[in-house]
C-alpha cells in the first residue's frame, strides 16, 4: 500500500554482510589516544615553557623568535656590546651550538611524530603491568632528573654573573642599576635556556632507553617458563625493531654531540695550555661550567645506550643457559617430543645447588651486574624441555647472530666501542698536550 511505511531492503546474495566492526574497540586504542590530564602534561607544560611548541603556525613561529633571541642574539650581543672575557668565544659558541642541536633534534622529532608517539607511549598496551608501571614512575621522575643537571649549572653560573657585573660595572656610571640586573638576567637566561635544551634531549634519550630496558628485564625473566620458540622470537624482533626505530632516530644526534663535544674540549684545552694564559676561577670558571654541562649530556647518552646494547646482548647468554639445562635435564631420546623431568628428579637436581651455596658464596661475588639482566627464576618448570632439540638450537643460534643494541651508522654502542672512542680521545688529548706544553 502506498501509506505503508517503507520497509528495509534485505541483502541480497551480490552484497555481503560483514560482521567486523569499522572502529576496533576503544580499550585497544585507548592507550594511544591524549588528555590534558595523562602522563604527559608535565612534559607538554615543560616544551611549553621552554618554547618548543609547534602544534600551530603562532607556536612555532614564536619558539623560533625565542630560540633566536636566546640562543644567539644575546651571546652575539654580549661579546659585542660587553668587554672581552676570557675564553668567552669558546664557551658562547659551544653552547649555541648544542643548543641548536639539541633544538633542531627536538622539535624535528616531535613534530613529524608527536610526544606520544615518541615516548612509546601508545604501544604500551601491547606489554605487561610491571613495564607500564615501572615507565610511568621513570616519566614521573625524569624532571627530577633534569633538574639534577640543570638548576646546580643555573645557581653556578648566576653566581658568577653576579659577581662579574659587580666587580667589572661594564656600563658607565652614569648607567642606572637596572641595565646591569637586567643585563645579567639575560645573560643567565640565556645560559639556562640552551644548558636545559641540550640535557632536555638527552633525558628524553634516557626514558627510551629505559623502556627497552624494562622490557629485557621482563622477557629475561619470563625467558625460562615460556614454551613457544615463536612468542620468544615475536618478542625479541618487536624489542630488536623499536632499537632500530630509536637508533634511526637519534643516531645524528648522537654523532654530531660528540663530535661538538670533543671539538669544545679541544679548544678548551688549546686555550689554557696556550703561553701566558691565566686559568683561576675567575676567568676560567665558565669555562669550566661549559664543559661540564656538555660532557655530562653526552655520558647520559652514551650511557644509556650502552646499556640497553648490553642487556639486549645479555639475552643470548640465557637462551644457551635455557637451552643446555633443557638437554641435559631430558628423560628422552626423542627429540621431537621429550617429556620433562620428574618432581623427584628436579629436587634431587636442586638440593644440592642449595646446600653448597652457604658456605662458598660471597656478596662481592655473587651480587649481579649493573648491566646484567635478573635471572633469578628462570629454568624452575623446565617447560622449555617440550620443545624440540632443534627449536632450541635454532632459537640460539638466530640470537646469536642477530644481537640488537644501539646503533650509529652501523657501530654498535657497547663497551668495546666506548673504550676505542676513549682510547683516540686520549690519544689526541696526550698529542695535542705533546705539542703545547711539552707532555710526552
Amino acid at each position: 500500500m502506498a501509506g505503508d511505511a517503507p520497509q528495509p531492503s534485505s541483502p541480497t546474495a551480490t552484497e555481503p554482510v560483514s560482521s567486523v566492526p569499522l572502529l576496533r574497540r576503544r580499550g585497544s586504542y585507548q592507550r594511544s589516544m591524549s588528555h590534558a590530564r595523562d602522563e604527559l602534561s608535565s612534559f607538554r607544560t615543560c616544551l611549553r615553557w621552554m618554547c618548543v611548541d609547534h602544534s600551530d603556525g603562532g607556536s612555532a613561529a614564536a619558539s623560533w623568535l625565542v630560540f633566536a633571541l636566546l640562543a644567539v642574539a644575546v651571546p652575539v650581543a654580549s661579546r659585542v656590546a660587553l668587554p672581552r672575557r676570557a675564553y668567552d668565544t669558546q664557551m658562547q659558541a659551544s653552547l649555541t651550538l648544542s643548543a641548536a642541536l639539541a633544538y633542531l633534534t627536538l622539535t624535528s622529532l616531535v613534530r613529524r611524530r608527536g610526544l606520544r608517539r615518541l615516548l612509546y607511549l601508545d604501544r604500551l598496551r601491547h606489554d605487561s603491568q610491571d613495564v607500564r608501571a615501572g615507565y610511568i614512575v621513570q616519566l614521573a621522575g625524569s624532571f627530577r632528573l633534569l633538574a639534577c643537571f640543570v638548576l646546580p649549572c643555573f645557581l653556578a653560573d648566576a653566581a658568577y654573573k653576579v659577581f662579574w657585573y659587580s666587580a667589572n660595572r661594564p656600563f658607565p656610571s652614569s648607567a642606572p642599576w637596572w641595565w646591569l640586573a637586567a643585563a645579567c638576567a639575560l645573560e643567565v637566561a640565556s645560559w639556562m635556556y640552551r644548558t636545559a635544551m641540550f640535557f632536555m634531549v638527552c633525558v628524553l634519550f634516557r626514558i627510551i632507553c629505559y623502556l627497552q630496558i624494562l622490557r629485557m628485564t621482563g622477557f629475561a625473566r619470563d625467558f625460562g617458563q615460556c614454551a613457544d620458540v615463536a612468542e620468544v622470537l615475536r618478542q625479541h624482533r618487536r624489542i630488536r625493531d623499536q632499537l632500530r626505530r630509536i637508533s634511526h632516530r637519534y643516531r645524528r644526534f648522537i654523532l654530531y654531540c660528540l663530535l661538538l663535544v670533543t671539538a669544545s674540549q679541544f679548544a678548551a684545552l688549546l686555550g689554557a695550555t696556550r703561553p701566558h694564559a691565566q686559568v683561576n676561577i675567575a676567568t676560567a670558571g665558565e669555562l669550566a661550567l661549559c664543559s661540564l654541562s656538555l660532557v655530562a649530556g653526552l655520558l647520559i647518552c652514551l650511557h644509556s645506550a650502552a646499556k640497553i646494547t648490553h642487556k639486549t646482548q645479555a639475552i643470548t647468554s640465557i637462551a644457551a643457559a635455557w637451552h643446555a639445562d633443557a638437554t641435559i635435564n631430558t628423560q628422552d631420546c626423542d627429540q621431537e617430543n621429550p617429556r620433562p623431568p620428574g618432581n623427584a628428579y628436579l629436587q634431587q637436581q636442586q638440593a644440592p645447588l642449595c646446600t653448597s651455596s652457604g658456605d662458598e658464596s660471597d656478596d662481592d661475588e655473587t651480587s649481579p651486574s649493573e648491566d646484567s639482566l635478573d635471572t633469578s627464576s628462570k629454568f624452575t618448570s623446565f617447560q622449555a624441555t617440550h620443545i624440540s632439540y632443534q627449536k632450541r638450537q635454532a632459537l640460539v643460534t638466530y640470537l646469536e647472530n642477530n644481537r640488537a643494541g644501539i646503533t650509529v651508522f652501523g657501530f654498535v654502542v657497547d663497551r668495546t666501542w666506548l673504550h676505542a672512542l676513549f682510547m683516540i680521545e686520549f690519544s689526541l688529548v696526550m698529542w695535542l698536550l705533546g705539542k703545547t706544553i711539552g707532555i710526552s
